[in-house]
């Protein structure tokens, strides 16, 4: 190999490098500048399937690759808060998402690139206390950064018109579809990116011939290395389904599925479909216009293989379960449900998955007070088991959250807001460890009652019970707020708090006079006292938490 094609190889994969940059650059700008509608969109994934194909093709034209939607609906139906149904119904509206970059690239944006590099540059270091503007200028940073690779690119494939080793390649491209479908394959396989491969196609195609006018390839040639580009960008999926649960890897066979069936099925009809584009495409000389029909191609292929797969999305389902039979393995308490680290990359979908995670080991606390509670009044020792046990649990499950939340503050990819929400987060997994250790608390004071055959008085338990009763509600309450967003709710946890506090004071009062009164032993006043104390910090704990909601509602 000679210097000129070392050198060739090098600016190409220089400029491929500049465009995923750019591209991965553009992404995280959107998502930052688009800030909480993607919670929006977030909701709509998980909340109504019908809306799932568009919900699928707005978050992939947001993150700018219809891969890390599906790795993101993996991680979905791995913690079942969705349903493979739906899942297979926004991944083929990702399919649908990833074809806007295609479409950009057809417009003739390269001329005016280095003028969106210089105006991107600005907005987003001259302006950082003005966040959304900042955000705005990384996006269209990262967006002129995307088009000046385009252009090396394409300036580097200019020489491959005269190369007749490569024309020959490019006729047997045409004459053997298969080829192509395997070269386009190989190539997304290789970059880990559709978008960037197409956009090399795009590329390619518009490279002039020997004529100076066709297309070194053409859109026959250039159609199934389009097709094998969509089935290369499953293998993300696939491989962000190893070692998940069985629905995962059932959404990702039908990613495989989708994208095979539509090539199996275009690739026949070749001729046919490439005069359709050319029908529905701007007219003129071949190498002008080439761009703007694999675009078009791209757009079609998605969107009628989207079309006649939406009807029959319940027998892909029993095709995916015979595919990938088997059942979900259950797993230990203390192992994360929600968390997956393949997400970190959209901080919006990780912060959306920790705090379900939080209020699931919110509610081990719940359970937690509720075993405390027939431990202390009912004398009940399995109680006292079930919460130690329990309190166990809760530690390790927090290390992981902790862990996962740390993994979070780790990535540059958080806006300030972003930012604020982790941190809260981190406080409230804190705080519900703690309500765990108070209950812990309770469950010896408890034992250590039936063990010396302690008992108190009818009042007295009356009041414990009340006691209980305001922190189990209090608890619910909190967890309740915390995974819905529920400032409303989280405002009656604080009154709540107020009550609490009041009461631990008169309890403690009453207690003092029935010790006046010889009604209550004051050996039992250690145990009394400690036990209200304990469960008035619990409250404590369940305000904390309300704060964090209503501090991170009013950032929003």
């Amino acid at each position: 190999m000679n210097v000129e094609a070392v050198q060739m190889i090098m600016t190409l994969v220089g400029g491929l490098a500049l465009f995923i940059f750019g591209m991965n650059f553009m992404s995280d700008g959107l998502q930052k500048a688009a800030g909480d509608k993607m919670r929006t969109i977030l909701a709509m994934l998980t909340r109504n399937p019908v809306l799932g194909v568009l919900a699928g093709a707005l978050v992939t034209a947001v993150l700018q690759s219809s891969s890390a939607t599906t790795v993101m609906v993996i991680g979905f139906v791995s913690a079942k808060l969705m349903k493979l149904p739906q899942a297979i119904s926004i991944v083929l509206g990702a399919n649908i998402g990833t074809t806007i970059t295609a479409q950009l690239i057809a417009f003739s944006i390269g001329d005016y690139a280095w003028a969106f590099v210089a105006v991107g540059f600005i907005m987003y270091f001259f302006f950082k206390k003005r966040e959304f503007v900042s955000y705005l200028g990384q996006t269209v940073f990262g967006f002129g950064v995307l088009f000046v690779g385009i252009n090396i690119m394409g300036d580097t494939m200019e020489p491959l018109a005269g190369s007749q080793v490569f024309l020959e390649l490019m006729m047997q491209v045409q004459d053997i579809p298969v080829l192509g479908v395997a070269l386009g394959m190989c190539m997304t396989v290789i970059v880990q990116s559709s978008s960037a491969t197409i956009a090399v196609l795009q590329n390619l195609a518009s490279t002039a011939g020997p004529d100076g006018i066709s297309s070194i390839i053409g859109l026959q040639g250039a159609l199934p290395i389009l097709f094998g580009d969509n089935i290369g960008t499953t293998i993300t999926a696939v491989l962000a389904s190893i070692g998940g649960s069985i629905a995962a890897k059932r959404t990702a066979a039908a990613h495989v599925i989708f994208n095979l069936t539509g090539t199996l099925l275009f690739i026949w009809f070749i001729p046919y479909y490439a005069e359709f584009i050319q029908f529905i495409s701007p007219k003129g000389p071949e190498v002008e216009v080439i761009s703007r029909q694999i675009a078009n191609a791209h757009l079609c292929f998605n969107l009628f293989n989207t079309i006649w797969f939406i009807p029959i999305i319940p027998i892909l389902v029993k095709v995916v379960t015979k595919i990938v039979p088997g059942k979900e393995v259950d797993r230990l308490p203390s192992e994360p449900a929600y968390l997956d680290y393949n997400v970190l990359e959209q901080p919006f979908v990780a912060i959306h998955l920790a705090t379900k995670e939080l209020a699931r080991l919110g509610r081990m606390a719940l359970g937690m007070i509720v075993s405390a509670q027939k431990a202390f009044i009912g004398n009940d020792s399995v109680a006292v088991r079930e919460v130690m046990a329990t309190e166990e649990t809760v530690d390790e499950l927090h290390g992981k959250i902790l862990n996962y939340l740390s993994a979070m503050v780790a990535n540059d990819t958080n806006t300030g807001e972003q930012g604020t929400a982790i941190s809260g987060l981190m406080h409230v997994a804190a705080d519900i460890e703690h309500i765990g250790d108070h209950c812990k608390n309770i469950a010896e004071f408890a034992d250590s009652k039936i063990k010396k055959s302690y008992e108190f008085s009818e009042e007295a338990y009356a009041e414990i019970y009340s006691c209980f009763n305001l922190a189990k509600k209090m608890t619910g309450d909190s967890i309740d707020a915390l995974e819905n967003g529920d400032p409303e709710k989280a405002g009656g946890v604080r009154e709540m708090e107020t009550e609490m506090n009041i009461m631990e004071g008169e309890l403690r009062q009453r207690h003092m006079v029935r010790l006046t009164q010889k009604k209550c032993s004051p050996e039992f006043t250690v145990i009394y006292t400690d036990v209200i104390h304990d469960i008035e910090k619990i409250g404590d704990y369940c305000d904390n938490i309300a704060n964090v909601i209503i501090e991170n509602h009013s950032v929003e």
